[in-house]
């Protein structure tokens, strides 16, 4: 009885310096409390956008949050991947798939575009494992679409983002019954705040399994897009994140690690006016945009600022 007693009151401490700290074990899920300050932010921020935009952000340690839009209907655009990922290591997990098995990549695979793996010749050998890096850090799409048929297809993943909770994201594209959705959204469809707690499942390591999680999140680090929500963040902090883009939507879904905690957020734009592809698109600036302004609320003892020509070096 003495020795129980003295590892409950060690539990209590540790729950007592986690709640003194700000932060959360792992695994936990805080309850969200709005950030007043954080809000009126966002509303500012967002003012005379010329288009739609959501926005998700939670503070996993403390909860604070604040929303625009956060449970709205966009298209994910590339962000898609993210699901797609874990289809794949769910089939992985199940046996369907080998993390490092051999397939054959032959031509009637290309998705047209600037793909890597569209590059590859004819019945070139490629690993499995090649195909998720590629699909995640250069956010290949030819890589993606094989993934998807290989994962059981959209049908496949959506029953495990159904079975998940997820009731809004899904994929659409080549998969049957959803033609409308489709037209309307594209490749897939999210809400910011699903697509943000996608991310923090497999970060908490929850979606698949554990060690599917922690591989998923290594991927998940290794972006190549570096140009909007990254390059608003030290390059000393650890980020988890996918970028999506097409004419009339902008997004990216990113998980900060950093001092004072994780902290996660999501924003997506639809109907946009702007739809020219260079740096200073609308949706764009207000990625960058949104990213500094969330370190600086969660991190005000660590200020940063981008190098002076560091946009000399990003994609």
């Amino acid at each position: 009885m003495i020795q129980a007693g003295r590892a409950f009151r060690r539990l209590a401490g540790v729950v007592l310096l986690l709640a003194l700290s700000g932060a959360a074990p792992l695994g936990a899920q805080a309850r969200e409390r709005p950030d007043r300050g954080l809000q009126r932010q966002l509303d500012s921020l967002v003012r005379g956008f010329r288009g739609t935009v959501g926005i998700y952000v939670r503070h996993l340690g403390s909860g604070r949050s604040a929303a625009i839009n956060p449970d709205s209907v966009f298209p994910t655009a590339s962000m898609i991947k993210v699901p797609i990922l874990v289809g794949t290591f769910d089939a992985m997990d199940k046996g369907r798939l080998q993390f490092d098995q051999e397939l054959i990549y032959t031509d009637s695979l290309l998705y047209p575009g600037e793909d890597l793996l569209g590059g590859m010749k004819d019945s070139s050998k490629v690993p499995l494992s090649k195909l998720t890096l590629l699909m995640i850090t250069t956010s290949d799409n030819t890589a993606s679409l094989w993934l998807q048929a290989l994962a059981g297809g959209g049908g496949a993943i959506n029953e495990w983002l159904a079975a998940s909770g997820f009731d809004s994201t899904r994929v659409n594209s080549r998969t049957p019954g959803r033609e409308a959705n489709r037209t309307m959204y594209g490749w897939g469809q999210t809400t910011p705040r699903e697509m943000a707690n996608l991310l923090v499942m497999i970060r908490e390591g929850r979606a698949v399994s554990r060690a599917a999680s922690e591989e998923m999140y290594r991927h998940l680090t290794r972006s190549y897009y570096t140009g909007e929500a990254l390059s608003a963040l030290p390059p000393w902090v650890q980020v988890a994140s996918k970028v999506g883009a097409v004419d009339r939507s902008r997004s990216e879904v990113v998980l900060v690690s950093g001092p004072s905690g994780d902290y996660v957020f999501c924003v997506i734009t639809k109907g946009q006016e702007d739809t020219s592809w260079d740096p200073p698109n609308e949706g764009w600036v207000l990625i960058r945009k949104l990213s500094g302004l969330l370190w600086r609320h969660f991190e005000p003892r660590h200020p940063w600022q981008p190098a002076e020509g560091a946009t000399r070096f990003k994609p």
